[in-house]
């Protein structure tokens, strides 16, 4: 039980980060309808972005840590966001009208421009993010946490009730959600369209940054490629929770992160982990296509 408790405990941690990382996918896709499939390469150059501004800060020494990791997400969720708006309204508004295929392969072309941009400017050697924190063990009922995995669930957390609370409670999720119900009738309402999908690119890449510093914090090896298993996830735990839904890929989220943890406790090898996960999908698109927590979209015609 001891050890199950602790495989909880590590389960939790990782889902936070795929949570935090399936939130853009959700939000994009509930507005647009498109899945965005550079989200995992913007989440791979927001680490990049940490990696520099936390190695900045860490240098000059006058800062104090706790600090200097405030400031590194900070610095990291504001640069993400903007490089997210700047995609979007290069790469993506121009194709609002155009077939949805466009725009997917449009998103594939964007994903695969940041990798090996990214390649080209740091090279192929990972990186070890820097540590912000000592790891201090804390026993509690023969289960060792840490307080980096208290931090990284914690901030997880609150980002996401955030976020909820920025979408169902404030003048601009109301404007999100009138969009993703009708895309037609909401600028006839003076929603102002562009402007709030600007807003949602922005809002989805900078809790994917916060993502990726956790991240860092947690497995602080970064490389150019990182970005493309963990996006993969992150849209499965989107799919699985209910794409379209925030609280569905936060659920998501967490249930990838127990698979992921599990599937080598329960099975002989962990490079079943990704056969278990795309089961997973292929059951919920086959039984529940919706998701968790999606609802079909009725079209009267």
């Amino acid at each position: 039980m001891l050890v199950f408790f602790q495989q909880v405990l590590n389960a939790l941690q990782l889902g936070s980060v795929y949570a935090l990382i399936a939130l853009g996918y959700t939000m994009v896709y509930g507005i647009l309808t498109l899945i965005n499939f550079a989200h995992g390469d913007i989440f791979m150059v927001s680490t990049y972005i940490a990696f520099f501004v936390g190695s900045y800060l860490l240098m000059m020494r006058t800062i104090p840590v706790v600090a200097s990791f405030l400031l590194t997400m900070f610095f990291s969720m504001i640069a993400t966001a903007i490089l997210a708006v700047i995609i979007e309204r290069v790469a993506y508004r121009p194709l609002r009208q155009a077939p949805r295929v466009s725009a997917v392969i449009t998103a594939l072309g964007v994903g695969l421009f940041l990798e090996n941009f990214t390649l080209g400017i740091m090279g192929a050697e990972p990186r070890k993010m820097p540590m912000f924190l000592s790891v201090i063990n804390l026993p509690v009922g023969g289960v060792t946490m840490t307080n980096v995995q208290l931090i990284i669930i914690g901030v997880a957390l609150l980002l996401m009730f955030v976020l909820d609370t920025l979408v169902m409670k404030t003048m601009t999720g109301m404007a999100m959600r009138a969009i993703s119900f009708d895309k037609t009738i909401a600028p006839l309402m003076g929603v102002p369209v562009n402007r709030i999908i600007s807003y949602t690119f922005a809002i989805g890449s900078a809790v994917a940054a916060a993502g990726g510093m956790l991240y860092g914090m947690a497995y602080p090896v970064i490389d150019p490629y990182m970005g493309i298993r963990i996006g993969w996830w992150a849209f499965i735990a989107a799919v699985v929770g209910g794409i379209g839904d925030i609280r569905g890929a936060m659920i998501g989220g967490f249930i990838l992160g127990f698979i992921e943890i599990f599937t080598p406790v329960i099975l002989p090898s962990s490079t079943y982990r990704d056969f278990v996960a795309f089961t997973v999908l292929l059951l919920f698109l086959v039984f529940r296509p919706t998701g968790i927590l999606g609802k079909p979209m009725i079209q009267k015609v």
